[in-house]
């Protein structure tokens, strides 16, 4: 803990060395994580990531970051490690659970989110969890069995997740797809080129493809 504390407050070119030397990270001298406390099981950035200020990711495996993806300020990543199944009897039922985090190049996750790693999340390039105070939750009770289970998350390419929006464990947002504002996806979809949105999420109508979202090159929208 005292060598975290450390490294918090150590300018960035040093800073990143240090982590990269005593954690085992995977850093690129042109990534660059801003004050946030973020120490996954293994962390890796490739050139022109970022993460934002504020953000605190613990308690996962690992975060896995492309090219030019980004993690905005004040996120809240969290999960539970599988390195804490000998200490906890959740998950017990899950050998191969994996509590990871898992970005695409280009990608983009804005501010304040709530993104639950208990079970794997991958969000594909180009996509983004957009807006603020979207929740995805990969883990809750089994009633039926009287246990905690998970299930993964995964966002396709070139998806839209709008604000304040919830996506349940087990689900898949389609890629070139949209999930409306304050929706709730509680399945999975296959159906690229669509706008899903509701409480819970359904297809609403289908999105022309020359939006010009959905082929860019470039992450940043001007």
């Amino acid at each position: 803990m005292l060598l975290k504390i450390v490294s918090f407050f150590l300018p960035w070119p040093l800073r990143r060395r240090w982590l990269n030397r005593l954690f085992g990270f995977e850093i690129h001298p042109a990534a660059r994580i801003g004050l946030a406390w973020v120490f996954p099981g293994k962390l890796i950035m490739k050139a022109g990531a970022s993460i934002g200020h504020f953000t605190v990711a613990i308690h996962l495996d690992q975060i896995s970051m492309g090219a030019h993806s980004g993690i905005g300020r004040g996120n809240w990543i969290t999960g539970l490690s599988t390195k804490c199944n000998n200490r906890h009897q959740h998950f017990g039922h899950q050998p191969t659970r994996k509590a990871a985090l898992d970005v695409g190049e280009y990608a983009f996750i804005t501010k304040n989110h709530h993104i639950d790693c208990t079970n794997l999340i991958t969000i594909g390039r180009f996509a983004t969890i957009a807006g603020y105070q979207s929740q995805l939750l990969t883990h809750s009770i089994d009633l039926f069995e009287n246990r905690q289970h998970s299930a993964p998350i995964h966002i396709g390419e070139y998806t839209f997740v709008g604000t304040n929006a919830v996506i349940l464990g087990g689900c898949n947002l389609p890629p070139y797809s949209v999930l409306g504002a304050k929706s709730l996806l509680n399945k999975p979809y296959t159906e690229p080129w669509k706008l899903y949105g509701g409480v819970p999420a359904t297809m609403l109508s289908d999105i022309p493809k020359e939006a010009k979202y959905f082929s860019r090159s470039d992450g940043f929208v001007v």
